[in-house]
């Protein structure tokens, strides 16, 4: 699917990555920093949703301020059953990314829950029900955060 971004796109995308506002009507306060109407915002954000563009937009929590554990898995399924097992990992409420690789551990996923006990069962419920036994669990030792945040606001051309 094919997207066609304008200025306004740009600006309202690098807002919506960092500075989106704790409000009980966000997309007014944003539509009103950016000097737009709100309607205008909205059908915007729900263009560039179906465009695919926005994938999601929610917070990010700090399992670790929370108390809670993570860690990255990595499994190995057959490419005929790679649907199915991709469908139900991402059904699963905690986890945060999907990745599939071209290699024998093909299917790479991050899970946070509340305890190790809680991934521990995750994993054991997702063995279960999928059939796929390869699942390696790498416990966290050391946590690097980046941030992937792209500032698409229009410049002024360069002479």
């Amino acid at each position: 699917m094919s997207c066609t971004m304008d200025d306004r796109d740009r600006t309202l995308l690098t807002m919506l990555q960092g500075d989106f506002p704790l409000e009980k009507n966000p997309i007014a306060v944003v539509a009103g920093r950016l000097g737009m109407d709100e309607g205008d915002v909205r059908d915007r954000v729900k263009r560039l949703k179906e465009e695919g563009v926005i994938r999601r937009i929610g917070a990010v929590f700090d399992r670790e301020a929370l108390g809670w554990e993570g860690t990255l898995c990595a499994a190995k399924v057959p490419g005929d059953r790679l649907d199915v097992f991709v469908g139900a990992v991402n059904a699963i409420p905690g986890v945060t990314h999907n990745y599939r690789r071209n290699h024998d551990w093909n299917v790479w996923f991050t899970l946070i829950a509340a305890s190790r006990g809680d991934i521990d069962r995750i994993l054991e419920t997702l063995r279960a029900q999928t059939g796929i036994t390869d699942i390696v669990d790498m416990k966290t030792l050391r946590t690097f955060k980046i941030n992937a945040a792209f500032d698409l606001r229009p410049r002024a051309p360069t002479k």
